[in-house]
């Protein structure tokens, strides 16, 4: 072949691969695992454009920005010309109203959905959780990505996480040509704040007797990479993610240098629904669970598609410890300075768990009376 004809073709594979390179939005791209994956995205040979929504502009500026809610059906006309949207635009902030952020992330989900399919896009990739498959004493260790989904709406933000997989879920139905991914990463650590992380800034592990907790975890830059392969269409279908393996409990303790306190499961899920109630603590007693029995997820899909976890369980957890370091957190409520120094973070333990025994008390006297 002349050298000619050598260029003819190599401008024409060229083309080609330019051709194929899709177009990808992001919904929630000015924080979070938003921005991380905004960032990546527009470093990739692999893309084409990203096109970045949210109701700020973030920092990353070779992206083209949208600044609105994902809830006005507007979003349909910024969508237009993109291939692929990667929807992070979800509400699971502790502080957040829950009726509110139901609200905010149910309607934001159906309406990305809804614009994406009239926009013409022909994938949208959702992120929830893997607590979506529950966290239940007869789990499959691992559970497979394809187990069945038996969450309940007990724990932070679940209910919320399971509406956006019903919607994912039906929404091929009702847009034919509109293909869904969704990718359950396990515990999400790397500048996040859940009942979870929180778990670990208490002075003492609450260990609930007679319990079998596995502890995997999800370092934000492997999630980012696993969104990264769906957004390129290189693995689809349900995608659970998160470090190879796990940690049980007496690893967790050995390698984090917390002692545990033992309760029994009565006294604990009791405890946590009263002070919830109360509205001293802002995890429902549902996030006990987590920390009760087995979630670990294998991940096989992605691993099959070629993709690997650059961090380990004990990585990630030695970088969670790092986090939270200086923070005092007890029975999921975080306390001031002033209040740790002055109960003490044991101390704190007892006194919170001791007024939903008070609590108890009082109201049985009353029934009696």
């Amino acid at each position: 072949m002349s050298s000619p004809d050598r260029e003819v073709r190599a401008a024409r594979n060229d083309t080609a691969r330019t051709a194929r390179r899709p177009v990808v939005a992001v919904t929630g791209a000015a924080s979070g695992p938003g921005a991380l994956l905004t960032q990546r995205l527009t470093e990739s040979d692999e893309i084409k454009q990203v096109l970045a929504i949210d109701e700020r502009r973030g920092e990353v500026s070779e992206a083209h920005w949208h600044v609105l809610d994902v809830r006005d059906p507007a979003i349909a006309d910024k969508l237009r010309g993109a291939d692929v949207v990667v929807h992070l635009a979800v509400d699971l902030d502790l502080g957040t109203d829950p009726a509110a952020r139901t609200a905010y992330n149910v309607r934001g989900t159906q309406t990305v959905l809804t614009a994406a399919a009239a926009a013409g896009v022909h994938r949208v990739v959702l992120c929830t959780s893997a607590m979506v498959y529950g966290a239940l004493a007869d789990n499959d260790v691992p559970l497979a990505e394809d187990a069945e989904l038996r969450a309940t709406a007990e724990a932070t933000g679940v209910g919320d996480l399971l509406e956006i997989e019903r919607l994912g879920e039906r929404a091929p139905r009702a847009h034919p040509g509109l293909n869904v991914t969704v990718v359950r990463p396990a515990i999400l650590v790397g500048g996040t704040d859940t009942a979870l992380t929180r778990y670990f800034e208490s002075p003492r592990l609450l260990v609930v007797a007679g319990s079998r907790p596995t502890w995997q975890f999800c370092h934000v830059e492997d999630l980012v990479s696993a969104l990264e392969y769906a957004a390129l269409e290189k693995v689809e279908g349900e995608l659970a993610v998160g470090c190879d393996g796990w940690l049980e409990q007496e690893e967790v303790e050995e390698l984090s240098g917390i002692r545990r306190m033992e309760l029994p499961s009565a006294v604990a899920l009791g405890a946590a629904s009263r002070l919830h109630r109360l509205g001293l603590t802002p995890s429902p007693a549902g996030d006990l669970a987590y920390t009760m029995h087995p979630w670990a997820v294998s991940g096989s899909r992605l691993h099959a598609a070629g993709w690997r976890p650059r961090w380990t369980n004990e990585e990630v957890l030695a970088e969670l410890l790092e986090e939270v370091a200086g923070r005092h957190t007890v029975a999921g409520r975080r306390l001031g300075r002033k209040d740790a120094t002055t109960l003490g973070a044991a101390g704190a333990t007892v006194a919170l768990v001791g007024t939903a025994a008070i609590v108890r008390r009082a109201r049985k006297a009353r029934r009696r009376a």
